[in-house]
């Protein structure tokens, strides 16, 4: 019987297949992408019998997909945090879903492994820009600051390369990074031993140097929209450029957007991380968008529709911080 891993090509999801797979070897297809690919379970060409491991991408988005397969008697377990609606009840599925603001997949997964390599999933929460998860994490394995800081280069490396239109914009394909990682159970020896990762570290510092110098769009009291060009590396450092805003303005919410070649515009949004609320809220109801509540995206934004967009922003994020 065949086997399929299919993952988000970010750092959560990464991280979250190398942890399951060092716990639990096994021969599987590999299925993902950009980041931003996520109606992954539609290129399952799976047998009755077969199975799936799903980590890291909307259970909501690939729901007709998995619920095909769970008629064709396909076996899926399902990692995940983003929303999901509701599950269908199948002797087939196993879910692993919590949608709470401090939770990421990789963070699933550990719980789900008692720890066993917490250390990519500390990696994995930094990438997910999930810093006081990481470092609780981090705390509780008795971790250095320089271990602490290591790691956290580690996971926004990652993400930033998971940022892009199509695997054409990224600085390697998520599918080959994995494999470069896939040798090392311990993510310091990966760092030590792997000149990838720096090569990778470098192009991300240049790019956020490129985004930092663009002038927002709107700044407002609560927040502010920042529209990056029609260039690879405006849309690759689009994620990480948004994480950098909310970890230097944590009161406040962010929206990053880069121009298509079409003229439409794909968005990286960000909640204050003080009080994260209302990402997913707000990219949901625009046609391809989903995410978490403290940090969602929309696929493809029409151009006309930007106006609209700000608007929703400007109601979704201008009240009061919860309690």
């Amino acid at each position: 019987m065949a086997h399929f891993d299919v993952f988000n090509g970010d750092a959560d999801g990464i991280c979250a297949l190398h942890q399951l797979r060092l716990a639990r070897p096994r021969e599987a297809t590999l299925i993902t992408g950009a980041k931003r690919d996520i109606a992954l379970v539609e290129r399952v060409q799976a047998q009755p019998g077969d199975s799936l491991t799903v980590l890291d991408i909307s259970f909501d988005t690939n729901r007709a997909a998995v619920c095909a397969l769970l008629e064709q008697d396909v076996h899926v377990e399902y990692f995940d945090h983003h929303h999901a609606g509701d599950l269908p009840m199948n002797v087939n599925l196993m879910a692993h879903i919590d949608t709470t603001a401090q939770v990421c997949t990789s963070v699933l997964v550990d719980r789900h492994l008692q720890g066993q390599y917490r250390l990519w999933a500390i990696a994995a929460a930094f990438g997910d820009n999930l810093p006081r998860t990481a470092r609780d994490l981090a705390e509780k394995e008795g971790l250095s600051e320089e271990q602490i800081e290591q790691l956290c280069e580690l996971g926004e490396s990652i993400n930033y390369n998971a940022y892009g239109d199509s695997v054409d914009d990224l600085f390697i394909a998520p599918t080959a990074l994995y494999e470069a990682i896939k040798p090392y159970a311990d993510p310091f020896e990966f760092i030590a031993s792997e000149p990838l990762l720096e090569r990778i570290a470098s192009c991300r510092d240049d790019d956020l140097v490129r985004a930092q110098q663009i002038t927002p769009l709107i700044a407002l009291q609560y927040g502010s929209v920042c529209v990056l060009p029609d260039e690879p590396w405006a849309r690759r450092v689009r994620g990480v450029f948004a994480n950098a805003l909310a970890i230097g303005e944590p009161a406040h919410a962010h929206a990053v957007l880069s121009v298509n070649a079409d003229g439409n515009y794909a968005v990286s949004v960000r909640a204050p991380l003080q009080d994260p609320h209302g990402a997913d809220e707000l990219c949901r109801a625009f046609p391809g968008g989903n995410g978490r509540v403290g940090a969602a995206g929309i696929d493809c934004l029409d151009s006309k529709q930007l106006d609209k967009f700000i608007s929703a922003f400007a109601r979704v994020f201008n009240r009061p911080m919860h309690s």
